[in-house]
């Protein structure tokens, strides 16, 4: 049996004018992801992430606190169909929303989004998931017997992975993505039966005044 697990990226800057860029809070979310790692002795056989800067300053960050920032295995293949939907050009969001108050919007325009009613330019919803599907079956490829995937990604993929493995399809992506949790694990187990949720949004190795949801 393998298994491949789905990190969110830590804390994005949510006011700097670079969303993609780690906070420092989301820095230090990411290296007590692999300090939890190294305490368990522990590590991913191979690891892939999106193209976006969060992804990657993620698994530098959690990998370099490992403990195993020198192991070739653990360096990591970029798939950009691991990629977050661009939630600006979903939502034309205002800048001086607060995470609060930027929620409700984000989810009214992710409902319009999915049944093809929302004036928009980003990519289409089926398009958009159809990547992110593409990538996990890949990903399954890459987790076969005794295999760990560590994928670093984004909460709206890791909401559409868990959607259709539980349900069979996108019905429970609004709710899923609004509850991940920065620099949290979902195990996805692979075995003769296919893949299966093992465990959601684990985020045990932050202390809770640490948790953050954007």
């Amino acid at each position: 049996m393998g298994a491949i697990h789905l990190i969110r990226h830590g804390q994005a800057s949510w006011h700097s004018d670079d969303y993609d860029e780690l906070s420092e809070l989301g820095t230090r979310q990411s290296a007590l992801l692999g300090m939890a790692w190294e305490a368990s002795d522990w590590g991913p056989t191979s690891a892939v992430s999106g193209s976006l800067k969060r992804h990657a300053q993620t698994a530098i960050a959690a990998i370099d606190a490992s403990g195993r920032g020198d192991d070739s295995a653990t360096y990591w293949d970029v798939d950009a169909g691991w990629d977050e939907y661009d939630h600006r050009a979903l939502t034309a969001e205002r800048v001086a929303m607060t995470p609060r108050e930027f929620q409700p919007l984000l989810e009214m325009s992710l409902a319009r989004w999915m049944d093809g009613t929302l004036d928009h330019d980003a990519a289409s919803y089926p398009d958009w998931r159809g990547t992110v599907v593409g990538s996990f079956e890949r990903a399954l490829t890459a987790a076969g017997s005794g295999q760990h995937v560590a994928v670093f990604t984004s909460g709206g993929p890791i909401a559409t992975v868990v959607s259709h493995l539980l349900s069979g399809d996108d019905s429970l992506f609004i709710r899923l993505n609004a509850v991940i949790v920065n620099a949290s694990v979902t195990t996805i187990i692979n075995g003769s039966t296919g893949p299966r949720v093992l465990s959601f949004n684990e985020h045990t190795h932050l202390p809770r005044d640490l948790v953050t949801f954007r």
